[in-house]
Formats: structure tokens, sequence, C-alpha cells
């Protein structure tokens, strides 16, 4: 059996009850769940970690509880630096249905072309830098740029006459 086979196997065993420990220690069943991913992508990126292990589920329990108390860490040195008055968080927006119908729209794009059109627009990066972030020609962010503007406005466009 090869590795990625036996990592699969192993989630299918233990994935569950790895996901009901970490949701007791964190209270949080989606940071539970992310922990446990974490866990397996780790093991999944690096198939040799799992063969001379014992109990390959008692390592991806202690790589998960490892991943929750790192967050845990984190979460509490954010408020620390929130709550000392050195971070103002800006208050955020409501989420108008337009968002929504964008964010709907950008998923249904490719990754790079969405990517392309988040950075640029959303994370407001010039085009030179998007394609730095993107490890791509400035040619091929511009294409991107054009590509997914056409895509978003033909999507959005029908969705706004389907509300009419």
């Amino acid at each position: 059996m090869d590795g990625e086979a036996n990592l699969r196997a192993i989630y299918l065993a233990s994935a569950g009850r790895l996901v009901a420990v970490l949701y007791a220690l964190t209270g949080d069943y989606a940071e539970a769940e992310d922990a446990v991913h974490e866990a397996f992508a780790r093991a999944l990126s690096r198939p040799g970690r799992l063969r001379g292990v014992e109990s390959p589920e008692a390592w991806l329990r202690t790589v998960a509880m490892n991943v929750a108390r790192t967050r845990f860490r984190r979460r509490l040195l954010l408020d620390r630096i929130v709550h000392s008055g050195r971070l103002r968080p800006q208050s955020v927006p409501p989420i108008s249905p337009d968002r929504v119908a964008l964010a709907d729209a950008l998923q249904q794009l490719p990754r790079p072309v969405r990517e392309c059109l988040v950075l640029r627009y959303v994370a407001d990066l010039t085009v030179a830098e998007v394609a730095q972030a993107q490890q791509c020609t400035v040619d091929a962010v511009k294409s991107r740029l054009l590509r997914g503007r056409r895509a978003l406005a033909a999507r959005l466009d029908d969705k706004e006459e389907s509300r009419a």
C-alpha cells in the first residue's frame, strides 16, 4: 500500500475521533476540523513521517493539538494588542447582497483569474505587485484581469436580470 492510500485509510479510521478530541479541547467545531485537517495536510506533505511512527493517530493528534495551541496563542496575542489600544480595528461594513453576489461569481472563476482580481481590486495592489505575488508576467496579469472582468460582468448581469 502506498503512502497516500495508507494516509487515506488512517483518515477514514481516525479523523472523526480526532475532531471529537479537538472539539472537546477547543470548544469550537470549525477550529477542531481545521486543526485535524492541518495535521493530515502536514502528514500528506511528507508521507515518510508516518512510516516509523508506532501510532499514526497519536502522532496526528499531537500535531493537531499543537496546531490548535498555536492558533489559540496567536488569537490571545491579537486580543491583547487590540485591547491595549495599539491596534484599532476598523468597523466592517455590513455584507450587502451585491457583495454576496460578487463573492459567488468570483468563486466560479478559475483560481489564477480570481486571485488576480482579488489582489488587484480588493487588496488594491498594482498590476506589477500582483504579477510578483502570482509569480507571472505583467502581461499575464493584465490578460487575467480582462478575462475576469468580462466573466464577472456576464455573471453579475445575468443575476441582475433574474432579480428584475
